[in-house]
């Protein structure tokens, strides 16, 4: 596992990254970077899901290259550590069975989400200790 910080346009990295965000349950991504993702990238789909009542706290939920991290149940809700650490869980869980090696994200669930770096940071190198996957994180 290698976690690199650059200052970079998430948007921008080669097309062999995955990237990562989070995301509530009921899928609104209406502010923040996941205004980026939703335009960016065909997430329609997690609409759909969501007005089921199918996405699940602490899972993730690939879209092709996206993986979406259901940190909150409600788009005004703030997450917390655990859910995070049970997103990031299930990331590598799918990273793992598909052999997906890079990934890029932000600096997950510190923005409007309010959770401090520092902990992030040290629960995504624990989850990710034991594989070679490489996390690029980007800011601006």
């Amino acid at each position: 596992m290698e976690l690199i910080e650059i200052k970079k346009d998430l948007f921008t990295m080669p097309e062999d990254y995955f990237l990562a965000h989070c995301i509530s349950a009921d899928a609104k991504m209406g502010a923040g970077i996941a205004v980026q993702f939703r335009k960016k990238f065909k997430l329609s789909s997690l609409q759909d899901m969501a007005s089921r009542n199918d996405l699940i706290v602490g899972k993730s939920y690939k879209v092709d290259r996206v993986f979406n991290l259901i940190t909150k149940s409600k788009y005004w809700y703030k997450p917390t550590y655990e859910t995070l650490t049970m997103s990031l869980k299930s990331m590598k869980e799918i990273c793992v069975q598909e052999s997906i090696n890079k990934l890029a994200m932000p600096e997950i669930g510190c923005g409007l989400d309010k959770l401090q770096w520092g902990r992030v940071k040290e629960i995504i190198i624990n989850e990710f200790i034991d594989t070679p996957i490489e996390i690029t994180v980007c800011r601006l």
